[in-house]
């Protein structure tokens, strides 16, 4: 059974400040687990259970909207990071994609209306989203990470900025030489943390460990390296662990092959393995 939740929104006088800074305290010894809920439902549950932050994750909330992750509008995604950032008071990091912009000007304009929703992380990605050029020139990717931290800066709100180099998953031809030679430089930018998810081998988050340090390391975990313990990630020295899409995944996983078992041998036994009523009607008293 989840333990009753103790936090109540109308009555606490949480704030953004707040956030950031036991996020930013997260970050400064140890690993922790960063879950990606994709609405409020998620969000309250995900709280419940005891994790101490808690991360958007753009596709997830684009499945649910029946959109292609990426294709939700900037308004749309920015009124769903606000919807998580109010319903628990967990710090929350915004998947901000790549700024809703190409330029370093309107990267800075779109992240100055992310901190605007409460977040205490961000992060900012290199994936151009175009197949002909997939990641940004690395001198437009450093400039936009720099236009990112100038904009976190004027705010005064110390949010936790996140550089992403999205190597691998674009298919880069060395994702490792051009993960390390861009998280470097996205460091020395301004990013506080940094990741390059799609990595899988142990040494080569080692690798990657080694060469942003003292600054620390996401690591995502999903299908793809799902035999990856907690145990083992820390020990290699990585300090946070977001988990993207995974669990909306999970989620679609299941409703996937419940729908199908009923249309296809028109059997409703995995309907059984189904969440409880009675407990998530208790869960949002």
């Amino acid at each position: 059974m989840v333990p009753p939740l103790t936090f109540d929104m109308k009555d606490a006088n949480f704030t953004q400040r707040d956030a950031v800074a036991k996020f930013r305290a997260l970050h400064e010894s140890g690993c922790f687990v960063l879950p990606n809920p994709w609405n409020k439902g998620t969000a309250i549950y995900l709280h419940r259970l005891g994790f101490k932050a808690l991360a958007t994750t753009s596709a997830g909330f684009a499945f649910a909207r029946g959109k292609t992750d990426g294709k939700v509008p900037r308004d749309e995604m920015l009124a769903h990071i606000r919807e998580i950032v109010t319903t628990t008071p967990l710090p929350v990091n915004a998947d901000f994609l790549n700024g809703y912009a190409d330029e370093p000007e309107s990267v800075a304009e779109n992240v100055k209306l992310c901190i605007d929703t409460g977040v205490a992380g961000l992060s900012i990605e290199d994936n151009t989203g175009r197949t002909d050029a997939p990641l940004y020139e690395k001198n437009l990717a450093i400039e936009r990470t720099r236009a990112a931290r100038s904009a976190i800066d004027a705010s005064g709100t110390r949010v936790v900025l996140t550089g992403r180099c999205e190597a691998w998953l674009v298919g880069d031809a060395d994702p490792l030489r051009t993960a390390l030679d861009r998280l470097v430089a996205y460091a020395e930018a301004g990013a506080d943390c940094l990741y390059a998810p799609g990595i899988q081998a142990p040494d080569e988050i080692a690798q990657i460990v080694k060469a942003i340090a003292p600054k620390p390391v996401n690591l995502l975990i999903s299908g793809f390296n799902h035999q990856l313990s907690f145990s083992q990630v820390a020990d290699l020295g990585v300090r946070r662990i977001s988990i993207g899409s995974g669990l909306a995944l999970a989620a679609w996983g299941a409703f996937i092959r419940a729908a199908c078992d009923i249309q296809t041998n028109g059997s409703f036994e995995l309907l059984g393995e189904g969440a409880k009523s009675a407990e998530l009607n208790e869960l949002f008293r």
